[in-house]
């Protein structure tokens, strides 16, 4: 993986090497507006982001809220057009796309949001939420679409004979969540991307739910975006995870590996803050706080946007901004002194 630009891949010319979904220099920036509609200062929500996503491979988007996490899922799927780079799915070039294009391709890539109520439409019975892309991007007749519906309906478990029926006030949190993700699968997605989909949720209704995000890997082969604030749960269902900060990726590597041996100090205070117990003493460990508040976006640092943070900042770390770049471990960092 490089953060430089790539040209885009031709449709039609990707093989089973090839990532499914390839970001290149992301750049997400925002106008702020003053009275009167007058421009105002420029927001810059994702800067710079690279990186590969391979065909049935779960990455963990992790960061502190404002990081840039949900602003760079949006981006990629294009509900906002990017203010720069290059988003590659299925070989395919995004950016630019006409919006009847972009429908079609986007029926292959799916969101859950974080408030499945606000996604659901209040007004339709579950069955009639389900069946809504089927209607769009198959020809099954109501039959067909009816068996599949029910088919959905059982996979992520919910009784169709219990649910079909119901509407979205009837359900609970979890119940509707399951919903909205029988909806992102319905026509076989080959990635979902779940933006903040359990934090919702309670505890016990986080697990069922990860339990079915697991279910959707291993039987279904789904690639995953799983953007979280909470770094446990993100190692759980994980196979890399992503560090942002500022609207950067501060960190990028395998799972096990990143939370083992962090190699980003900022990385390294994120999972100081989780509190847990001592491995070699079986002690509870006190959380530490990470110190400082995080800089605007509005007027990030120059250099290292974590500098004004970081307890290693020196003088290069003001003058130059690092880049992400491989340590021969297989982790990516931006760093310019990585632990």
């Amino acid at each position: 993986m490089s953060t430089t630009q790539t040209r885009p891949v031709e449709a039609g010319t990707r093989t089973a090497g090839e990532p499914l979904l390839s970001v290149r220099g992301l750049v997400q920036e925002f106008e702020t507006r003053g009275p009167g509609g007058v421009k105002g200062e420029v927001v810059h929500a994702v800067s710079d982001v690279s990186f590969d996503l391979m065909p049935g491979e779960t990455l963990g988007i992790v960061g502190e809220t404002g990081s840039g996490k949900s602003t760079l899922a949006r981006a990629i799927i294009q509900v906002e057009r990017p203010t720069a780079g290059s988003v590659v799915f299925q070989g395919r070039e995004m950016v630019g796309l006409r919006r009847r294009e972009l429908g079609r391709l986007r029926s292959d890539m799916q969101m859950v949001y974080q408030d499945p109520f606000g996604s659901l439409n209040p007004r339709w019975r579950v069955e009639e939420v389900v069946a809504e892309p089927l209607r769009g991007h198959t020809d099954l007749g109501a039959a067909a679409r009816a068996a599949r519906v029910r088919e959905l309906l059982d996979f992520v478990g919910l009784e169709p004979g219990l649910y079909a029926k119901r509407r979205p006030i009837e359900l609970s949190g979890g119940q509707a969540q399951r919903v909205a993700i029988a909806r992102a699968i319905a026509v076989n997605p080959a990635l979902i991307i779940c933006d903040e989909a359990i934090s919702s949720l309670d505890v016990l209704i986080q697990a069922q739910v990860l339990n079915l995000f697991e279910k959707l890997r291993t039987e279904l082969g789904v690639a995953c975006i799983f953007i979280a604030h909470d770094l446990a749960t993100v190692k759980q269902i994980s196979d890399r995870v992503a560090v942002m900060h500022l609207g950067q990726l501060a960190e990028i590597g395998a799972a096990e590996r990143l939370y083992e041996r962090p190699r980003h100090p900022y990385t390294r205070a994120l999972l100081d803050s989780i509190p847990g117990l001592d491995p070699l003493t079986g002690i509870a460990r006190r959380p530490v706080p990470l110190q400082g508040d995080p800089p605007s976006p509005l007027h990030p640092p120059s250099g290292c946007r974590f500098r004004t943070r970081c307890p290693l900042a020196h003088d290069r770390c003001a003058e130059e901004e690092p880049r992400l770049r491989e340590l021969g471990d297989g982790q990516l960092v931006s760093c310019h002194t990585p632990l």
